[in-house]
C-alpha cells in the first residue's frame, strides 16, 4: 500500500494531546503549531479519522516548496502527479490562506493552483476539453507561510468534531473535540465519578462516556475519502468492525451532567440518546450551589458562561463564587474549570494548582485545575463512596 505524508490539524494548545493519541495508535509523530505530522497508508488515514478525538482533520501533505512568484507556484504545483490522487472526473475545489508571504493574494494563489492542477490532469488524461468535475469531492488547500507553500488534500470532509450525535444545542455550544480534550486533560479514569455541573447540551459528559467505553468517536459518521475510487470499501468496513469489537459497551460508568435550565437537560438527554448512551450518562436539573455528594475521588469538569459582555459579568462571577463555596468541602475531588475570565481564581476563592492556556474557537481561555487528594484502599484501589 502507498504511504503518504499526513497531518492531523487541531486547535491551538492541544497539539500535544493529538500527538499522544497518534502515538497510542502506534504512529511516530512530529508535533508542530496547530498540527501533528505522521506517515501512513490509506488504512491509516481511515483509522485516524475514525479514532482521533481531539483533532479537526486528517490531511495528505501532497507537496511542499518555496514560491515567491506566481510562476514558481504554477510550475511546482504542476510537477505534482495529481493523476495519482484525482480521477478524471474529480471535483477539486481549491481553498487558500497566506501569511507573511510575497504571494499574499489568496484568490490569485487559489486560481494559479487550480490552473496548474487542471493542466497536469489534462495532459495526463489527454483531455482537450474542460475536465467534467462531476465525480467525488477532493478538497485541496494551498497554505503559504513565509513563502513556504504547502499543498494538502483533505480526507475528512466535515470536521472531526461533528460526531453526528448532537441533535440539539444551546447558545454557545462547545465543539465535541474540544470537550474530549478537556476530559483527556484531567485525572479521570473510568472507575471514578465524573460531573459536569453546567452541562449545557451535554457534550462534555457524552465525550467522557465515549472515552470510558472506548467507543471510536467517528464510528457513527462517514469521511469524504470513503467516496474516492482508490479507497477500498472493505478496508473501511474492516476498521469499523474492529472499532466495534474494541468498544466496551458494558462498562459501568458514573457520569452525570447538571444544568439549572431544564430545557438544556432535555437537549442533553436527546443528544445522549442519539449517541447510544442514554443508559450510560445521567442528566438532571440542578443549580451549582445546590450540588452535594458523599462520593469521593471524583472529577468535575465545567465550561461555565464566560461573561464576555459586561452585562453578564456580575452574574457569571457570582456563579464562580458559588463553585468555590460548593466544591470546597470536596478535597478528594479534582476540579477543572474553563473560562476566558483570567480573574477567575479571585472569585472562586483559591489559586489553581495549575493553569493551561487553550483556545475555544478563536477565544483565548484558561483551564483552571484544582487537583484533589484522593483516598486509596490498602489494595491500591481508589475509594469512591
Amino acid at each position: 500500500m502507498q504511504k503518504f505524508e499526513l497531518m492531523a490539524t487541531c486547535a491551538s494548545g492541544i497539539e500535544a494531546l493529538v500527538g499522544k493519541e497518534l502515538r497510542e495508535l502506534g504512529y511516530k509523530v512530529k508535533v508542530e503549531n496547530g498540527r501533528v505530522r505522521f506517515e501512513g497508508t490509506i488504512e491509516d488515514i481511515l483509522r485516524t479519522n475514525l479514532w482521533l478525538r481531539t483533532a479537526d482533520r486528517v490531511k495528505i501533505v501532497v507537496s511542499e516548496f518555496e514560491a515567491k512568484t506566481f510562476d514558481d507556484l504554477f510550475e511546482q504545483t504542476k510537477q505534482v502527479n495529481w493523476d495519482k490522487l484525482l480521477p478524471i472526473d474529480a471535483s477539486f475545489p481549491v481553498e487558500g490562506r497566506s501569511r507573511n508571504s510575497q504571494l499574499h493574494s489568496v484568490p490569485d494563489a487559489q486560481a494559479i493552483v487550480k490552473k496548474a492542477i487542471v493542466n497536469q490532469l489534462s495532459e495526463t488524461y489527454h483531455r482537450r476539453t474542460r475536465l467534467p468535475e462531476t465525480g467525488a469531492l477532493f478538497p485541496i488547500e494551498v497554505a503559504i507561510n513565509k513563502d513556504q507553500v504547502q499543498l494538502t488534500l483533505d480526507t475528512t470532509g466535515d470536521s472531526l468534531f461533528k460526531r453526528g450525535y448532537r441533535v440539539g444545542k444551546g447558545g454557545a455550544p462547545m465543539k465535541e473535540n474540544m470537550a474530549a480534550a478537556l476530559v483527556m486533560l484531567t485525572s479521570w479514569k473510568s472507575d471514578m465519578p465524573f460531573i459536569d455541573p453546567v452541562c449545557g447540551s451535554g457534550t462534555i459528559a457524552i465525550e467522557a462516556a465515549l472515552i470510558g467505553q472506548n467507543i471510536a468517536p467517528g464510528f457513527n459518521r462517514s469521511f469524504i475519502c470513503e467516496n474516492w475510487d482508490w479507497v477500498p470499501a472493505n478496508v473501511s468496513e474492516q476498521l469499523r468492525d474492529e472499532a466495534d469489537a474494541k468498544a466496551d459497551y458494558d462498562a459501568k460508568l458514573d457520569i452525570t451532567g447538571f444544568d439549572i435550565d431544564q430545557n438544556m437537560v432535555d437537549i442533553s438527554k436527546r443528544n445522549a440518546l442519539e449517541a447510544g448512551l442514554a443508559d450510560v450518562v445521567s442528566f438532571k436539573q440542578l443549580a451549582v450551589k445546590d450540588f452535594k455528594t458523599d462520593k469521593m475521588n471524583g472529577v468535575i469538569v465545567a465550561n461555565p458562561p464566560y461573561g464576555q459582555r459586561l452585562s453578564d459579568q456580575q452574574s457569571v462571577r457570582k456563579l464562580y463564587r458559588e463553585m468555590g463555596q460548593t466544591y470546597k468541602p470536596l478535597p478528594t475531588w479534582s476540579k477543572y474549570i474553563l473560562t476566558s475570565d483570567l480573574e477567575f481564581e479571585k472569585f472562586y476563592g483559591s489559586r489553581a494548582t495549575k493553569r493551561r492556556k487553550l483556545y475555544n474557537g478563536a477565544l483565548r481561555t484558561d483551564l483552571f485545575q484544582y487537583w484533589g487528594k484522593p483516598i486509596w484502599h490498602h489494595d491500591g484501589k481508589r475509594e469512591t463512596k
